[in-house]
């Protein structure tokens, strides 16, 4: 266990020393950037709206009490959306399309030597191949949890207002009652911890891929499960140090 964790942060100081210069890796950062987060756009957004529906309606649904007014709703679903859904809910949907992305595409780069031909042309290939992927995941990652904090409250506001639930008015109402600033800064703090995350573990994962095609379905898989018991621990943290 230790010795694992050992490697990994030896992996992760690698990425920092022999750089190429800044021009390759802005084009190779814009291009992550591009497969991450550009990429990951229909997923999330799909997931977003849907979920903050789901809230809206299951909130309702659970307050029959008369005495709790009906704006309540979206004030819920606002926090819940604001405080996990946009961030943990999001990053592990994210840990399953991005880290298994990244990791069979290290691996499948290890075991037909790609790696190999990088390390002897003197390019240090962790750095070359993983810091742009890695700085991509951090840059992307806030955005993509803000837009999918937007739609969460967005699938809600449809939800609640189409079904009868409660008028626009109310919904928006219950947005604004005491709101905390600082909740969207959580959020975005979040994200990048879970980028920077998934990106390190699913990189190490694939970078030390052995074997053949059935060790890179192996290593996606464990950067995956790895992935998202990460992001749940770094959530409990995070919670601790946050509020």
């Amino acid at each position: 266990m230790f010795s694992i964790i050992g490697k990994f942060f030896i992996f992760i100081g690698s990425l920092f020393i022999r750089r190429e210069s800044s021009r390759v890796y802005w084009k190779r950062f814009i291009d992550e950037c591009v497969s991450i987060g550009i990429g990951s756009v229909n997923i999330i957004s799909i997931v977003a709206l849907f979920i903050g529906a789901v809230v809206c309606v299951q909130t309702y649904a659970n307050l029959v009490s008369p005495i709790i007014p009906k704006y309540i709703v979206s004030n819920i679903v606002r926090d819940m959306t604001l405080l996990e859904l946009s961030s943990t809910f999001m990053c592990v949907v994210l840990a399953g399309k991005v880290g298994s992305n990244i990791a069979g595409e290290l691996g499948t780069m290890r075991i037909t030597e790609q790696i190999d031909a990088l390390e002897v042309m003197g390019i240090n290939s962790a750095s070359y191949l993983v810091l742009p992927k890695v700085l991509a995941a951090i840059f992307t990652f806030p955005l993509l949890a803000i837009l999918s904090g937007f739609l969460g409250i967005m699938g809600g506001y449809l939800a609640g207002t189409l079904s009868g639930i409660l008028t626009p008015e109310q919904y928006i109402y219950g947005i604004r009652f005491s709101f905390i600033p600082f909740n969207v800064t959580i959020a975005i703090i979040k994200s990048i911890v879970f980028g920077f995350l998934i990106a390190t573990i699913s990189a190490y994962k694939g970078f030390n891929t052995k074997g053949g095609a059935l060790e890179v379905g192996q290593a996606s898989t464990a950067a995956v499960t790895n992935s998202c018991i990460a992001v749940l621990i770094a959530d409990y943290l995070l919670a601790e140090l946050l509020t």
